[in-house]
């Protein structure tokens, strides 16, 4: 095509407008998949066998042998980049030039932009859980991720029961937060979660108001060990007699989570072989009929 049939194109009115009105919307459609994508917030963890070095905000005493963690992320409106229920490894090195590498599941909300939280209980002995409880404001801690556990997806199941022991606590909130702030997730929810007292029930104002919130969907029962005056929640520990008549039977529908301590495993549903390999469910569950198809072990 010529110059000259080009410029009479373009001076021609009803060729020329259609071709600016073109134009615009290809550069206004251009700005709209920018802001898009500088709006959407930044993932520090990405899976890509990266460590990142994240620095404590704020940190305070929860019980007598655990802490509440909060670390900033990179920015302020960076989120994780976790999905429910996944972990992060952490890593410091000690003074002889060792690496001590843990897995810890946060508790905050994977949508929350800017910060990450973490309850970790110190164990006598524990590299890692005392190290974290030295931790100052200021002072970073290495992670990397996230380790998917188990994928959840609304409606997975018609109902799903959690049971759990002490900082085992923390993969079971993730899948409670998870439900309850998807109006599109009809799940139901039973938690039963065991302690040595009421004062180590780790989380309970969260879980408490989760379950005010959502009435028809969760329902928290807590155990202690040892129950003081005014106990209104069950004392023991989770047994067969109080199991039976409140899980669902063994069922496509349904499914138990479980995570605690050795002695939990090995008195509901028996440990996993590795973190690939679930193993036989033993135990109380095994005696209700439960096999590796209906409980997951975090």
């Amino acid at each position: 095509m010529s110059f000259s049939s080009i410029a009479n194109k373009l001076s021609n009115p009803r060729v020329f407008v259609p071709i600016v009105a073109a134009a615009g919307g290809i550069s206004l459609a251009y700005q709209y998949q920018t802001r898009i994508i500088a709006n959407e917030p930044g993932k520090t963890f990405k899976g890509d066998n990266e460590w990142v070095d994240l620095k404590v905000r704020k940190t305070w005493d929860v019980s007598s042998n655990t802490k509440h963690v909060i670390f900033d992320l990179p920015g302020k409106d960076d989120v994780s980049g976790l999905i429910t229920a996944s972990c992060l490894l952490t890593k410091f090195v000690t003074a002889k030039g060792n690496n001590v590498i843990r897995p810890y599941t946060p508790i905050s909300d994977n949508d929350e932009k800017g910060s990450i939280e973490f309850v970790v209980k110190k164990y006598e002995g524990g590299k890692a859980s005392t190290h974290i409880h030295d931790l100052k404001v200021g002072d970073t801690l290495s992670f990397k991720g996230p380790i998917v556990k188990w994928k959840w997806e609304a409606n997975q199941y018609k109902s799903i029961a959690l049971i759990g022991g002490g900082t085992g606590i923390t993969p079971l909130y993730q899948l409670i937060q998870e439900i309850t702030k998807n109006p599109e997730d009809k799940t139901k929810v039973s938690l039963y979660y065991g302690n040595l007292s009421e004062k180590d029930i780790l989380i309970k104002k969260e879980l408490d108001v989760l379950a005010a919130k959502h009435k028809d969907q969760v329902d928290i029962v807590y155990f202690v060990d040892k129950a003081e005056k005014g106990w209104e929640g069950e004392t023991g520990f989770i047994d067969k007699e109080f199991l039976q008549p409140r899980l669902p039977g063994p069922s496509k529908d349904s499914k138990v989570f479980v995570c605690g301590p050795p002695a939990l495993y090995k008195a509901l549903s028996g440990p996993k072989v590795s973190p690939t390999d679930q193993g036989e469910v033993t135990g109380v569950l095994a005696e209700l009929g439960f096999t590796k198809e209906h409980v997951y072990k975090f």
